[in-house]
């Protein structure tokens, strides 16, 4: 009697990858090429600073509680005021032993560090740092503030400037306590290829994809002089907690950013 054996059926899976190289961390799905004009989402700004028929701002805000940097750097400096008056810190110190005085002074300074990153941070940090378009020519200038985990390091601002041929969408999925959701970044590859030498957040986290696909369509369309809304979806700014105006562009590259080219 013969037995008839079926061979195990091989279903092939497909991975999704990007096709940038190299794939960006947390890589969700890269977004339809600029001049596609099958872009199944309709434009849809999400903020915007200005919109003319030369420039277009696009503020970034990041998902940060700018009030409790006052409130930790407040507390912290009051605390270590505290701390010193009520234990007669002077009197302590100058009978402490020598392995003693080096620990409290490098207590001190770790937290007079932990003070001046919370304070930098509510004072100088720029909130809803910009993206400029400017279609007349062609140009992207990314607003950069380049902030470390060292307060006393000078903390600058980078202005980049890409040609807009050159970048391509992506969005990445983000899964940490405090920052969940989807988020928008134009990758720059080199001229004629899809190898990246530079990235740029274009929206930080939202909760719907949706949104980040419609601000991409949006850009494309407004750089191809395309009619595109110029009402965004959220028209109020968030506060910023800083008395400062933290965001200072360069003159030459604010006038340039805004002008077209002679």
């Amino acid at each position: 009697m013969s037995e008839e054996y079926k061979l195990p059926v091989q279903m092939s899976q497909e991975w999704k990858s990007s096709k940038l190289t190299p794939q960006v961390e947390k890589w969700e799905e890269d977004l339809p090429e600029k001049y596609d004009l099958q872009q199944p989402t309709a434009p849809r700004l999400i903020r915007v600073n200005e919109i003319n028929d030369i420039w277009m701002e696009i503020p970034r805000y990041e998902n940060i509680t700018w009030h409790g940097m006052w409130i930790i750097s407040i507390l912290s400096i009051l605390s270590l005021f505290t701390y010193c008056s009520l234990f007669q810190f002077s009197e302590f110190y100058s009978e402490a032993t020598l392995d003693s005085k080096i620990f409290i002074l490098v207590a001190i300074f770790s937290f007079l560090s932990i003070c001046m990153f919370f304070l930098k941070m509510a004072l100088f940090v720029p909130r809803g740092t910009p993206v400029r378009f400017n279609r007349k020519r062609q140009k992207v200038y990314v607003y950069e503030h380049q902030r470390s985990i060292w307060p006393w390091m000078r903390w600058p601002t980078v202005i980049k400037v890409f040609d807009w041929t050159d970048i391509h969408g992506e969005i990445t999925r983000q899964s940490g306590r405090y920052d969940q959701g989807f988020r928008l970044s134009g990758a720059v590859c080199k001229r004629g290829t899809y190898d990246v030498s530079d990235r740029f957040i274009l929206s930080w986290t939202v909760g719907n994809k949706q949104l980040l696909r419609g601000l991409w369509n949006h850009c494309c369309l407004y750089m191809q002089y395309k009619l595109v809304p110029e009402t965004p979806l959220l028209t109020r700014k968030p506060l910023s907690w800083t008395p400062l105006n933290t965001v200072r562009w360069p003159e030459d590259l604010d006038k340039e950013s805004k002008t077209a080219p002679e």
